[in-house]
């Protein structure tokens, strides 16, 4: 038996809760999975997990041994980088998740720096806004904005996404153009809904040190951000919209900046990955490279 593979093959079941996942996720068949599972609880003398037709839960030997096992294989790890070397040794997949937007228009664009630096690390980059069951998936990271929900995941700030109001020309050509916040209760406002917060109803206004918070209703909103782009685009309402992504229909005249003197609340970026990948070296560096992206070419975290 290799210990140290038995070892990550538990961890993995510990995370999954499925012998199945676990298999899928390592490449593995479900019979080894099964076996070196078996082997583990043999050699301990000790019942590591419960299993039934539908789940498999941890027992408190097992709870005790996973902890230190992730101890172990991050130990093992970090050993490995530092006598090697990270970026010459870091190799193998990495799966990360990111928001529609972000990984469209920023992300991908920047990944030929990522694969200079990291050319034997396999991405795998999921894009889009609905929420993901990290351990569930085998995803090691996601890339999230906004505020943070009591996941149980780690979360490292790397930034901030500065926002600004807009619309397009055809619909301020109709409607008139606000000149203060208030004058966008009497305007079609498109608004953004996640399953996870719901729909976004109340705006926050700043200027130097006056704030204002408002609720504004709205006939239409919709999940996805490329699709909340359009929709400003289409001139069915105001939107609030981060800079990186209205930088260009600006430039193209396809939208207009309102209310300069005001700025919306900054959208908090964070990197979010389990406890028990805390120490992982490839989610490392991806979490130190997206920072250093960010505090170039965005707004740092902080």
């Amino acid at each position: 038996m290799n210990r140290l593979q038995a070892m990550e093959v538990f961890v993995r079941v510990v995370d999954t809760a499925s012998f199945t996942r676990t298999a899928e996720q390592m490449a593995l068949p479900k019979a080894t999975v099964s076996t070196l599972v078996q082997q583990l609880e043999a050699r301990l003398g000790v019942r590591l997990l419960n299993r039934t037709t539908r789940r498999v839960n941890v027992t408190v030997d097992g709870a005790a041994y996973y902890e230190r096992c992730v101890r172990i294989l991050a130990d093992v790890e970090d050993s490995e980088h530092a006598i090697a070397g990270i970026g010459a040794t870091l190799h193998g997949r990495l799966r990360v998740d990111v928001g529609a937007t972000f990984g469209r228009r920023f992300l991908v664009p920047s990944l030929p720096e990522f694969f200079r630096l990291y050319p034997e690390i396999r991405l795998e980059l999921g894009c889009g806004d609905r929420p993901v069951d990290l351990l569930e998936e085998g995803v090691d990271c996601v890339v999230r904005g906004g505020a943070l929900l009591d996941s149980g995941l780690i979360a490292q700030p790397v930034g901030e996404l500065d926002l600004l109001y807009c619309a397009a020309p055809q619909y301020l050509a109709t409607r008139g153009t606000p000149q203060h916040p208030k004058d966008l209760l009497e305007h079609d406002i498109v608004r953004y809904f996640s399953t996870r917060f719901g729909a976004t109803d109340t705006w926050n206004f700043n200027r130097g040190s006056e704030r204002l918070e408002l609720r504004l209703d709205g006939r239409f909103a919709v999940n996805d951000s490329e699709a909340y782009l359009e929709a400003g685009l289409a001139g069915l309402g105001i939107i609030e919209m981060t800079h990186f992504m209205a930088d260009q229909p600006l430039r193209d005249g396809q939208l207009v900046r309102i209310l300069p003197d005001w700025q919306p609340d900054r959208v908090p970026l964070h990197v979010m990955y389990p406890p028990s990948r805390r120490l992982s070296a490839k989610v490392n560096v991806f979490v130190t490279w997206v920072s250093s992206l960010i505090a170039r070419h965005v707004r740092p975290a902080g």
